[in-house]
């Protein structure tokens, strides 16, 4: 292929939103720039493909968005779901950075919508692309061919050689064959490691491997073993991840967005012994949806099951999957293999702890359960109008919080300093901002504000 033997200004490592947000970003400047995608093209865009909308904080109606979203709401609402662990600095600067990324990115080929159904408790917060994320992919793509930027699918990186204090070339696997390439930079936007069970499950314990990976196959976290192998710092937790409860019959990897489950508000959440186990009605479900995950991971064989009635069928955007459906409460577990007698008595306590009030499926309504525990503490309502539906859950792991220590810049910083020419965006270096939960749209948020500011700082370097 002629990219083996051309020479470039940057190499941007992956092929997502992250990486093409850095190259894009290069290539304006004037910078020669190759990507190195590892996955086929057809599958190009790593996990950006299943993404859906981009959370992004706005002083007033801005494009889609609704309102206003200010910088320490947003910033609140990142330390609920992370428990304070975050880096303020970087995560500030993430936020701040986010109401510029909007209109950069609609100039760049990206198209938004207005909230759906299902979805308009974010109408103020998040900004929904057209077509989704694969459509993001694409135009960020079309942007870049008309850079000049060069891309080179299936192509995987095995090794980026640092000497000193900065990278004297990358060794890529490319049609069976090993291939060393230099260039004056690198930006590294390839992901993590959770598509690497094994990996997964010396973090996690033997469990793991019950995981389901909602994301793209081909982040096996090659390229964040072998630089921290080098001494490239890591921040983040390997045991923390974005981990959501999907459908229960989804692919092992790959299966997406359509396979989350958005019921869980509305249901009650019980084990295989048909036992609930936490409050489903916490908080609104883009602050809460990620947790669900970790949740589901820790119950008897890593399975639990979302159980409605007909009255909140409706609710929520569906499964790619139809539910499991019964006109009994017996029925339905049958159907679910769960205990009869156990499912019913649960729901029957709940259906007793629960009391009349005014019900608001979009917000906090304070319609909660009493002298029940766990205690649901919003949208409580009976479960009596059949015929009664049923979802399995699963964990679906998206991306893991193990990553390269980044400053402001996005430059690597390794155990005697920063590597002069090497930077990070997107999924790999996320655990400096994510300590542990996910906020809705958040991770689209750190992958472009920090494959810009890589893409910027890579360009500099080199002129």
């Amino acid at each position: 292929m002629e990219s083996l033997s051309k020479s470039y200004d940057i190499i941007v490592i992956g092929g997502g939103n992250a990486a093409l947000c850095a190259a894009i970003t290069a290539a304006e400047t004037g910078a020669k720039v190759l990507i190195l995608e590892g996955a086929p093209k057809e599958y190009r865009g790593g996990n950006s493909r299943h993404t859906r909308n981009f959370r992004c904080m706005h002083q007033g109606p801005l494009s889609v968005l609704t309102d206003a979203y200010a910088e320490d709401e947003y910033f609140d609402d990142l330390l609920k779901v992370t428990a304070g662990k975050t880096d303020e600095r970087l995560a500030r600067l993430a936020i701040r950075t986010s109401e510029e990324c909007l209109p950069w990115m609609e100039a760049h080929g990206v198209r938004f919508q207005p909230s759906l159904s299902g979805t308009l408790s974010l109408s103020r917060t998040n900004a929904f692309f057209l077509g989704g994320g694969k459509a993001l992919v694409n135009a960020y793509y079309r942007t870049a061919d008309g850079l000049g930027v060069d891309v080179m699918y299936e192509a995987q990186v095995t090794h980026v050689a640092i000497d000193g204090d900065r990278v004297s070339g990358v060794e890529v696997n490319y049609q069976g064959e090993s291939h060393r390439m230099n260039a004056k930079a690198v930006v590294v936007g390839s992901g993590g490691f959770q598509s690497d069970t094994d990996w997964l499950a010396r973090a996690w314990g033997p469990a793991a491997k019950n995981f389901l990976i909602r994301g793209t196959p081909f982040n096996k976290g090659v390229v964040l073993r072998d630089l921290l192998d080098q001494g490239a710092q890591s921040v983040g937790d390997p045991t923390q991840c974005h981990a959501v409860a999907i459908d229960g019959r989804a692919p092992k990897f790959d299966g997406g967005i359509v396979t989350r489950l958005d019921c869980v508000p509305f249901s009650i959440v019980v084990n295989k012994n048909a036992k609930r186990f936490y409050d489903e009605g916490e908080d609104v479900w883009p602050k809460r949806y990620a947790i669900w995950g970790r949740l589901v991971a820790a119950q008897p064989d890593q399975v639990g099951y979302s159980i409605i009635d007909s009255k909140s069928l409706e609710l929520f955007m569906p499964s790619v999957f139809p539910p499991v459906k019964a006109d009994s409460i017996e029925g339905l577990a049958t159907e679910l293999g769960l205990p009869a007698t156990a499912l019913k008595d649960t729901i029957e306590r709940f259906n007793a702890a629960c009391h009349e009030g005014d019900f608001h499926p979009t917000e906090l309504d304070g319609l909660s359960t009493q002298g029940l525990e766990p205690a649901k503490t919003n949208w409580a309502r009976p479960i009596t109008k059949p015929p009664f539906y049923g979802y399995s859950l699963r964990p679906g792991v998206t991306f893991t919080y193990l990553g390269l220590k980044v400053d402001e810049n996005a430059q690597v910083q390794a155990e005697k300093g920063p590597v002069e020419n090497l930077w990070a965006a997107g999924e790999t270096m996320a655990g400096s901002i994510l300590g542990q939960g996910y906020l809705a749209g958040f991770g689209m948020t750190i992958g472009t504000v920090f494959g810009r500011i890589a893409g910027r700082e890579a360009a500099a370097y080199v002129k």
